[in-house]
């Protein structure tokens, strides 16, 4: 009587279905990490129903405490002229998003909209969705 086991358990582990779920990972948040915009200064924007605009040349954000960067970059209000018109140099079709907390006085948001205005520039005020 032949009594030998006939199925064996292997003791090898195919790895290929768990690399393909890491590139899919990997490629997800490589995708909506894209999506995030990132700032220097820490914002609540006021609340509308209105859509934002995709492209975005020159983010202009002004705190809270009226500290006002550009791209991520803090900027000094005297300077904040030619720091945006750097920014813009480069596209003829630049659009500024001007993220103003929603405790900032008008005026603050005025003297950038001036700038935009003088230069002819397009501006967008950034507005939280909701």
């Amino acid at each position: 009587m032949n009594l030998k086991n006939r199925s064996k358990v292997s003791a090898e582990f195919n790895m290929s279905s768990m690399t393909d779920m890491v590139f899919l990972l990997l490629i997800f948040f490589m995708l909506t990490s894209t999506l995030v915009t990132t700032s220097a200064l820490d914002v609540i924007l006021p609340k509308s129903k209105a859509q934002t605009v995709k492209k975005s040349t020159v983010t202009v954000t002004i705190n809270p405490d009226l500290q006002v960067s550009v791209n991520s970059d803090i900027v000094d209000i005297s300077q904040l002229e030619l720091v945006i018109l750097e920014a813009a140099a480069n596209d003829p079709e630049a659009v500024i998003i001007l993220r103003a907390d929603a405790s900032v006085p008008t005026g603050e948001t005025v003297r950038v909209m001036d700038i935009a205005y003088r230069n002819r520039i397009k501006m967008v005020l950034a507005t939280d969705p909701s």
